[in-house]
């Protein structure tokens, strides 16, 4: 409830602790995330099983699935590939992969040893797409950014080499949803799979594109036909959805706030009802249903969360992806009546886009602005928790497994609700929507009487 929120700005340093993404080539677990489709990594021995270890495995342990973990090919580029180029050997583990794998798509990443050595991935890929081989190529070396940079320039990739021009009719209620950075979002899974949910209960078709709900690369195939693009995150899918305009015609929804909770699900359902122009008496009748049972369940909820004699926490900060910083921090502030403390942003959501998000911690809710902190180093993270108020009450944390070190110093307890989640086993939980928010509830305050015990 700050009078007059400012942007806080942290000195940024030459080194990172405690990261809290995967390079560019993590996206790698992008193309894993699109069923039927196999990633190539054409980099040095070693970093495609990092990008696994941090981004698959200790981050609720998800698992690598059918092309993810061990059975990506790697080029794996020594000092032979340093020296002499690894175009050679990136084309002889292309047909070999061909050969032993069964995919719908091929798609090679590039690491910073080819990329600094001058590999032309390209030429190497191209003649492979010429004889109809379903294979793409983006270029993601590590220096060019995080895995959200790399998520966008694989998407991009896809677009342009593989789904190709399209000029044909539009279907009416089909929409194409870019949202969470699958497998760096602990809970993108469950989360998607919701998003479609709610999204065909008001009634539209849906290309969700990531995950066991989408159809894979046929469903890519599909996304020209798309009446409109649904951007659901603060920044990320804006650049694909600009790309999209330009390239189908289509016009996209951008809404900033993931939607946890029956107030917030409730007024993003109206937004892509009236962007879409669906019927009204469906969406109402959808949206009833899902409020009944959504309130029927914290109604029940209510005799414990007013009656618990040993205290729940009041004050709460939250650490983490712009998604569910955001997202998490409106229903904490507008269904629960918890009070913020500090907001940070690990993302580094680009520049253009951050008075976006700052806008939307402005308008946290009618009566409560807050500051947002953007930094990526842990250390800084640890500091600026130690040093905040949260008055005489042990704190609640929404993190990662690195803040439980710092919850411990102030007495307070943690919710994982990000990257690196190592405390926390994920299959297809959700915190998004009506279903997801009661799985938070019980996530959170679970935790709290655990802590006080």
């Amino acid at each position: 409830m700050t009078a007059n929120p400012k942007l806080v700005e942290i000195k940024k340093t030459n080194s990172i602790q405690q990261v809290r993404y995967g390079c560019a080539l993590g996206a790698m677990y992008s193309v894993v995330a699109i069923p039927g489709s196999i990633p190539i990594a054409h980099c040095g021995p070693g970093c495609a099983d990092k990008q696994f270890m941090a981004l698959a495995f200790y981050n609720g342990f998800q698992g690598g699935g059918y092309s993810g973990g061990a059975v990506p090919p790697s080029v794996n580029a020594g000092e032979k590939e340093v020296v002499f180029g690894g175009n050679e050997r990136l084309d002889e583990l292309i047909r070999a992969s061909l050969k032993i794998m069964r995919g719908d798509l091929f798609v090679v990443l590039t690491g910073c040893i080819g990329e600094l050595v001058g590999d032309d991935v390209g030429s190497v890929v191209s003649p492979f797409q010429q004889r109809g081989v379903p294979i793409v190529y983006a270029e993601t070396g590590g220096f060019k950014g995080n895995n959200f940079t790399g998520h966008e320039l694989v998407t991009r990739a896809i677009i342009d080499q593989f789904v190709k021009g399209y000029s044909g009719k539009k279907q009416d209620r089909l929409v194409n949803v870019w949202s969470l950075l699958p497998f760096q979002n602990t809970y993108w899974r469950g989360d998607l799979a919701e998003i479609k949910r709610i999204l065909e209960g008001v009634g539209l078709e849906v290309n969700i594109l990531f995950g066991h709900s989408s159809k894979g690369v046929d469903e890519w195939k599909t996304i020209p036909k798309a009446k409109f693009n649904l951007v659901l995150s603060p920044w990320l899918g804006l650049d694909t959805a600009k790309h999209l305009a330009e390239k189908y015609d289509q016009p996209f929804l951008h809404y900033p706030v993931m939607p946890i909770g029956a107030k917030e699900t409730t007024k993003f359902l109206h937004a892509v009802a009236d962007f879409a122009g669906l019927n009204k008496e469906r969406v109402d009748e959808f949206i009833r249903a899902e409020e009944r049972e959504y309130y029927y369940y914290l109604e029940h909820f209510s005799d414990f969360y007013a009656e618990y004699w040993w205290g729940l926490p009041a004050k709460y900060a939250i650490v983490g992806d712009s998604a569910y910083v955001l997202g998490v921090s409106k229903f904490l502030v507008n269904q629960l009546g918890l009070i913020p403390a500090r907001h940070i942003i690990t993302d580094n959501p680009p520049e253009q886009y951050r008075d976006i998000i700052v806008g939307e911690f402005l308008r946290l809710s009618h009566d409560v602005s807050e500051e947002v902190v953007f930094v990526e180093d842990g250390y800084q993270v640890g500091k600026i928790l130690e040093g905040t108020d949260f008055g005489h009450k042990p704190p609640i944390i929404f993190g990662s497994t690195w803040e439980r070190d710092t919850a411990k110093k102030l007495g307070g307890c943690v919710v994982e609700i990000g990257f690196p989640a190592a405390y926390e086993v994920v299959i297809n939980r959700t915190y998004v929507g009506y279903r997801g928010a009661l799985a938070l509830l019980e996530r959170i305050y679970t935790t709290a009487i655990s802590a006080s015990a």
